[in-house]
């Protein structure tokens, strides 16, 4: 049954990622956090923020992480053809049928009409990062954090993944120091 669980969560979300990876990712965090509750949102935003420093589309290494997390690697196969599957099935099917009506109204209506409903898919789910970053960070460093992270990337144009990697040593770094600190304690109360 978790099998099936699994194909039909990214089955739907491949479905009506409408517009690419980055129009299915707030999909999929309703199927996996929301619908089955195969991890919570900070998980979620943990798997994304690592996706997003790996090469490929964002859908299926979303899809085989998770996938393989669930149902080992049977339902990380199970996953990625789910995944898949639809843009497949669609690209065919879609692009012969819209390729013989592209110049009609409603063909150039509809594809102008799915850009701000996925803006807005989008926003909700930086507003929910948003909000969780600031129960660790405060709003204060959270706003500041994303506003230095839009500046090195639209502007200075410094890569996404660079900037995650950065963050991730810049935090780690006074983890390693506390321990080590613990560690020092510990000593000194073992000696005495």
């Amino acid at each position: 049954m978790q099998q099936l669980h699994i194909f039909i969560a990214f089955f739907r979300s491949g479905m009506l990622g409408y517009g690419g990876g980055p129009s299915a990712i707030p999909l999929v965090k309703k199927e996996v956090v929301d619908t089955y509750k195969w991890m919570d949102s900070d998980e979620f935003g943990d798997v994304l923020a690592i996706a997003n420093t790996l090469p490929g589309p964002i859908a299926t290494k979303l899809a085989g992480y998770i996938g393989y997390r669930v149902g080992g690697v049977i339902g990380m196969i199970n996953a990625l053809i789910a995944a898949v599957t639809p843009t497949v099935l669609l690209m065919v099917l879609l692009l012969t049928t819209l390729t013989q009506f592209k110049d009609q109204a409603w063909v150039i209506g509809m594809t102008k009409a799915v850009v701000p409903v996925v803006g807005v898919m989008l926003a909700v789910m930086t507003w929910d990062f948003l909000k969780k970053s600031t129960g660790g960070l405060g709003w204060t460093k959270a706003i500041l954090l994303a506003f230095v992270s839009l500046v090195l990337m639209e502007f200075i144009h410094i890569h996404p993944a660079i900037i995650i990697i950065l963050l991730m040593v810049a935090a780690w770094i006074p983890v390693k120091r506390k321990q080590k600190e613990k560690e020092v304690q510990e000593q000194k109360r073992e000696t005495v």
